[in-house]
């Protein structure tokens, strides 16, 4: 994961929010939150996939530069949400004290509820695209996968199959709502933005889905076996909430194996991703393979 072409990115997307947090002042707390949930680290991995796929169909840096802000913006916001109190109720986001804990609850809510705000807005700037039509589709994806009916429902999910038996398929359907969502964004909106054909969009699709939910499961194993320093955050949560997880449910070895099949599901014809599959083939696998090695499976 910490390939030098990730760190190139996420050093990109760092300075690209900083330039646009330029335009928010620090009048009150609420802006200071908003600024502290983006800023505080972060892979930014959704934006990777975005920048690296736009690339290869050539669109410009402008476009998905907004593309970038918005599902970053995004995921944070859902991050901001999920930590709080009446959610996974955690004081500690990538070793720093989370927003609700930073600030208090409600400024945590309304900071959460304001960067989605300002995504829709970057989505909406014809900077992203000047075809309104095309702006309109990627707007109606963002609602659907991030709403009722995928991102939300997979948080309701998580948290009412706490202390419930649940089964193998509830589970992966839960990690494909809460964590492949944004990733299925991040993959197919640089399709849909360069107008491409749906089949290249649905592959591009598929590997986001399998990817989050390879990237769940190998969060649930960080949150079974390491550390504070490790995770920045507090770890075994998920047993002592009662979390349904892949591991609890079928145990590593399994997990594992499904990860393995996950990989190879999505990898087997990524041809949509040009000279670069390799590249995207490599980081799916690592994770897979961290994850083994780590817990000598």
């Amino acid at each position: 994961m910490d390939s030098n072409y990730l760190k190139k990115n996420k050093i990109l997307v760092d300075k690209w929010i900083t330039n646009h947090f330029k335009k928010i002042e620090n009048n009150n707390s609420l802006q200071n939150a908003i600024k502290y949930g983006v800023k505080n680290g972060g892979k930014r991995l959704r934006p990777f996939f975005i920048i690296e796929l736009s690339k290869i169909l050539k669109i410009p840096s402008a476009s998905y530069r907004q593309l970038s802000l918005a599902i970053e913006f995004i995921h944070c916001y859902s991050l901001i949400h999920d930590d709080l109190p009446s959610m996974d109720d955690d004081n500690y986001r990538r070793g720093k004290l989370t927003v609700h804990k930073k600030f208090k609850e409600s400024t945590a809510i309304l900071a959460g509820n304001s960067l989605y705000g300002m995504a829709i807005e970057l989505i909406l700037d014809n900077k992203t695209c000047k075809n309104l039509e095309v702006r309109q589709k990627i707007l109606k994806l963002i609602i659907e996968y991030t709403g009722y009916k995928g991102l939300m429902y997979g948080q309701f999910n998580d948290l009412y199959y706490e202390n419930k038996n649940t089964s193998v398929n509830k589970i992966i359907s839960t990690y494909e709502l809460k964590t492949s969502k944004l990733f299925q964004l991040s993959t197919s909106l640089p399709f849909i933005l360069n107008q491409s054909d749906k089949k290249s969009t649905k592959k591009a699709q598929i590997f986001g889905r399998n990817f989050g939910i390879i990237y769940q499961i190998a969060d649930d194993f960080s949150d079974n076996d390491k550390g504070f320093k490790e995770i920045g955050k507090t770890p075994g949560k998920d047993k002592k909430k009662g979390k349904q997880t892949l591991i609890s449910k079928i145990g590593r070895k399994e997990a594992l194996k499904l990860c393995y099949k996950l990989a190879n599901d999505a990898t087997n014809d990524i041809n949509i991703f040009g000279q670069d599959k390799y590249k995207f083939k490599k980081l799916m696998f690592s994770i897979v393979s961290s994850i083994e090695r780590n817990n000598n499976l």
